[in-house]
């Protein structure tokens, strides 16, 4: 059913609906177009490949940016099997008892918990607990936590749309619940899966206030050497450019670049979780 039938057949709902996501497009590109007008100017290779300079008031983020990627990468491998695991464990194989249903609730209740709280409980954990120190390591296991809820809950929710009727004819056929789940409930569900992924992941390379407390430097000189010391991330070297720096004004044009450049790296990653979703959509077609 295409908008026109809709708002045939419902034309107040439909309206409020169309106003609504214009309203929230128009905010949307008027942030965007704030952000990319006023750093633009400060867009180059050199400010992509090069580091800090002259109090950061000079140079580029390529620290930054590498940070922010490894981070990323650390929070995938953290958060990811063990994320994808429990959702198959409550979907495919939990009794629906009341045990489950508070496990539930207790997935999508940390889900709205504040970061700074993840922050806070990173530094408990990892940073002072495991000895892990202010590290890319302990920011990254922190990310990992904050993400788990929303990958937990959209892969559960991805698995629950592939048809029971699936499922049955697999083990008429003989095949056991772990080869089912393995060779039709997955394949099935992997298009909800990376798109729920991506954009958990998307979130966590935004986040300033859990890295703030478990590793995030103001300025390091060189790229990280290993995992065990503080990095720069661009999300909290925007922070620093925009609040906490000594010429902020000077630095202005800076802080808007850095903004475009994340805000880039979260579109590429979007941009893959579409791929990936449109390419097994395609295959199960």
């Amino acid at each position: 059913m295409n908008f026109k039938a809709i708002f045939k057949e419902n034309p107040l709902p439909a309206t409020m609906l169309l106003f609504c996501t214009l309203l929230v497009c128009t905010f949307l590109f008027l942030i965007l177009g704030e952000i990319f007008s006023k750093g633009l100017s400060a867009l180059s290779w050199s400010f992509i490949f090069d580091a800090p300079k002259n109090g950061m008031t000079k140079g580029g983020i390529l620290p930054a940016i590498v940070g922010t990627l490894l981070l990323t990468l650390i929070t995938t491998l953290a958060s990811l099997p063990i994320g994808i695991a429990c959702a198959i464990y409550l979907s495919e194989y939990a009794k629906n008892n009341t045990t489950t249903q508070i496990i539930r609730a207790a997935i999508r209740n940390l889900a709205g918990v504040p970061s700074i709280i993840y922050g806070l409980f990173g530094l408990a954990l990892f940073v002072q607990g495991l000895q892990l120190g202010t590290s890319i390591l302990s920011a990254g296991l922190t990310l990992g936590l904050l993400s788990l809820p929303y990958i937990i809950t959209t892969t559960e929710e991805a698995l629950k749309t592939v048809p029971q009727s699936m499922r049955e004819g697999a083990l008429a056929l003989g095949a056991t619940q772990f080869e089912t789940i393995r060779d039709i409930v997955l394949p099935a569900s992997i298009p909800g899966i990376a798109t729920g992924v991506i954009l958990s992941l998307s979130r966590a390379a935004g986040e300033t206030a859990p890295i703030l407390f478990t590793g995030a430097a103001f300025y390091v000189t060189g790229l990280p050497g290993n995992l065990f010391q503080e990095f720069m991330a661009l999300p909290y070297h925007l922070y620093m450019l925009t609040t906490q720096h000594q010429s902020i004004a000077t630095v202005r044009p800076l802080a808007y670049g850095t903004a475009a450049v994340l805000i880039i790296l979260v579109f590429m990653l979007n941009i893959v979780a579409f791929m990936i979703r449109n390419k097994f959509r395609k295959q199960l077609k």
